[in-house]
């Protein structure tokens, strides 16, 4: 007996693990975005059938290192920074130790999720009557006795796996580390789906994902409990239960139906596009290797492709244009000895510019709105940054290994969380780089009157597959806000995507590219950016007072 429960132990671990990879397999390279509403089915069986939490823990952590650990692979890219002067083995250390450690953050999520389903639905308080032994207290108790028993284990634990899973990636993206919720395995090629992000943000996206997993999840249970009730006795389910069976069979695919036909209605309607609201952008994606960006090679690289391009797209007649993230990785009184700030007076044209920003203590990731007159209009200072990769946590203990890392003496220093952007032709949205990953920082510019995205980024350490994930955010944050978005980036992949999602254009990797198209200006409000995620609250109160009611014993 021993050796039979050993071995399907084994097995659910095996299950656990082969679907978390699958869900891993949604996001780029693979982009199997379909296998996003069964991948998660397996690991919700395994939950509801384990007897206790603690038994519920390894196969979520299993599912959770599969799903991140396969989805976010490409942080290994970091690997060799011997340029920086790191030793080739400890640079694979720290890439290593950065791959297993967002991991295992990331299966943290999915433990705490099996763990607080587990914990609720077994969790009896047995106690209440004696709480409220007047006589009207016990009537009222009664009734909710009376109402628990009306409502199936299957609906207490659907609305609670999809409000828990909606919760906790609400807490993780609020953290300073984040990145891979289940809302962005359906994004660039399911465009209908992540038009539910104009109503609640990605967790309107991801609630759906759960909700149709966990249906499958419970009909594979009903039907297959069945099935062994008949085997044991050799007699026929009872008509209650067929039809039982067929309902929570037609469920899953009925719902994943309907949410697909909403998303539709949104992603059909036409964009109201007007001459008056048109602006000629240009980008120029400079293709200067990290491995040379910050020394003399890399300088003159940049300031040369930077120069051209930008004079390319003046002359073609753009209203303004826009380079990476840190495109000339210089401080502004250095730029402007540079031929680009010459290049920017001569033509006339604004330039969205990316570079260092001088702050107390340190220096600032920015982007500048340079004027024909060789003035700063405007500056956004990046608000996110990177752990590890651009400032280092628990300084005091970590700062003298992690140092290394930099090649600038100084610490980069993050900018103010309500920053506002104003350019010559109304406000943008600004997210710079791993800014993508938070969507509410453009909800909050959004709201606060952005009319168009500005995406400035700098992929350069990774393979193809991170800027292609890093590309499928930002086509999630501008469907949410209804805006344009233009990304620039330095090694690729930069693009310009309309408010419905559909890139219009995208480079190549590795590359030199100067592009240009027109956007439009628009003033619109989703539900999301007027209210925010309002569904994740109310999925909350149905499932407390659901789950009050299944306490009353």
């Amino acid at each position: 007996m021993r050796s039979e429960g050993n071995l399907n132990s084994r097995f659910s671990l095996l299950i656990a693990l082969a679907s978390g990879i699958l869900m891993g397999l949604t996001v780029a390279p693979v982009g199997a975005w379909y296998l996003a509403w069964i991948a998660l089915a397996p690991l919700w069986v395994l939950v509801a059938k384990s007897p206790d939490s603690r038994r519920a823990i390894p196969d979520s952590l299993l599912w959770g290192i599969g799903y991140h650990g396969v989805a976010l692979f490409w942080i290994t890219g970091i690997h060799p920074m011997t340029w920086m002067g790191v030793p080739w083995l400890s640079s694979l250390a720290i890439a290593l130790f950065c791959w297993i450690f967002i991991t295992l953050w990331g299966a943290a999520l999915v433990a705490t999720w099996s763990i607080s389903i587990k914990t609720l639905l077994n969790w009896k308080i047995r106690t209440l009557k004696s709480l409220f032994p007047n006589a009207k207290s016990s009537k009222i108790l009664s009734a909710f006795a009376s109402l628990r028993d009306k409502i199936p284990i299957n609906l207490v634990r659907l609305l609670l796996g999809v409000t828990l899973w909606c919760g906790l990636e609400s807490l993780w993206s609020a953290g300073p580390l984040w990145w891979s919720s289940l809302s962005y395995t359906q994004s660039p090629h399911n465009l209908p789906i992540l038009h539910l992000g104009q109503l609640s943000g990605p967790m309107a996206v991801t609630a759906a994902i759960v909700a149709v997993n966990g249906l499958f999840a419970e009909a594979w249970m009903v039907v297959f409990g069945s099935r062994e009730s008949v085997g044991a006795n050799g007699s026929a389910p009872v008509q209650g239960n067929r039809k039982r069976s067929l309902v929570l069979c037609l469920l899953p695919p009925t719902f994943c139906l309907l949410v697909h036909l909403l998303g539709y209605s949104l992603y059909s309607l036409p964009l109201a596009q007007t001459p008056d609201t048109a602006i000629q952008v240009g980008i120029v994606q400079g293709n200067v290797p990290n491995k040379i960006k910050l020394y003399p090679e890399g300088f003159r690289k940049a300031i040369e492709g930077y120069t051209t391009g930008y004079q390319t797209l003046a002359d073609r007649g753009v209203d303004a244009v826009l380079t990476p993230e840190g495109a000339l990785p210089f401080r502004w009184h250095d730029v402007q000895r540079t031929s680009f700030y010459s290049a920017v007076k001569e033509r006339g044209v604004v330039a969205w510019l990316g570079l260092f920003g001088d702050k107390e203590g340190g220096y600032t990731n920015s982007i500048f709105t340079l004027l024909s007159n060789g003035q700063i209009f405007s500056r956004y200072d990046k608000s996110k940054l990177v752990p590890i990769g651009e400032y280092v946590p628990f300084q005091e203990i970590l700062g003298g290994i992690i140092s290394r890392l930099s090649p600038l003496d100084e610490h980069q220093l993050a900018g103010a969380p309500n920053q506002l952007f104003d350019t010559p032709f109304g406000r943008a949205i600004v997210g710079i780089c791993y800014e993508s990953a938070f969507p509410e920082r453009f909800r909050y510019q959004a709201a606060a009157g952005g009319q168009f995205i500005l995406s400035p980024s700098n992929d350069a350490h990774y393979s193809a597959a991170m800027p292609a994930q890093h590309h499928a955010l930002d086509i999630m944050r501008a469907i949410e806000t209804d805006r344009w978005a233009v990304r620039a980036v330095n090694t690729g992949y930069s693009a310009f995507v309309d408010p419905h999602g559909k890139t219009v254009w995208i480079s190549g990797h590795n590359t030199y590219e100067v592009h240009a198209e027109t956007i439009y200006r628009r003033q619109t409000k989703t539900l999301y950016v007027r209210w925010g995620d309002w569904l994740t609250p109310i999925l909350m109160v149905l499932a407390f007072l659901v789950w009050m009611v299944g306490l009353v014993v």
